[in-house]
């Protein structure tokens, strides 16, 4: 099942962040860099229920959520048409359409809050992930050269973006 989050469901995305960042090689954050609170994801939550340009959507399978797309509008009258986005699944349920599920209710989401812009960046190296982004209509825009350093590696990302 596809839904927007809600206050509610706070404990359960920190949960999957935190289990997302400890089996994903991709994440910005490392296993155990950071521990998502319950608390903290209330607040998140909360907050972006009070704008229209932001939204996080969540998958859920057997009333346990399974995926994340957090969309994170922009703040200033010159980019508030776009959102730039987050996504994650848990590594049990990564190609089996969950992803593609989110971007189509992100589509649905951003025409009716009049974003015509979403972007991301991903690692090179994320084959997978890339694949779900260009299937999702996503194109590559540039490169970040060494913008991240995995496993003592410099690694490049790519800027992608989709216009709607």
């Amino acid at each position: 099942m596809i839904r927007h989050i809600k206050p509610s469901d706070a404990e359960a995305l920190a949960n999957l962040i935190n289990q997302v960042e400890s089996e994903s090689e991709y994440m910005l954050f490392e296993p155990g860099e950071r521990r998502t609170t319950p608390e903290a994801q209330q607040k998140r939550i909360e907050a972006i229920k009070k704008e229209d340009h932001s939204t996080i959507i969540v998958a859920e399978k057997d009333s346990r959520l399974i995926g994340f797309l957090m969309a994170m509008g922009g703040s200033a009258r010159r980019n508030s048409h776009s959102a730039y986005l987050v996504v994650g699944i848990a590594r049990g349920h990564r190609g089996q359409g969950v992803g593609t599920k989110l971007f189509e209710e992100l589509n649905r989401w951003a025409f009716n809050q009049n974003i015509r812009r979403l972007e991301l960046t991903t690692v090179v190296k994320n084959e997978a992930g890339l694949a779900l982004y260009k299937k999702a209509g996503f194109q590559i825009e540039g490169i970040k050269k060494r913008s991240l350093l995995i496993n003592g590696e410099f690694v490049d990302e790519y800027y992608m973006g989709k216009l709607l």
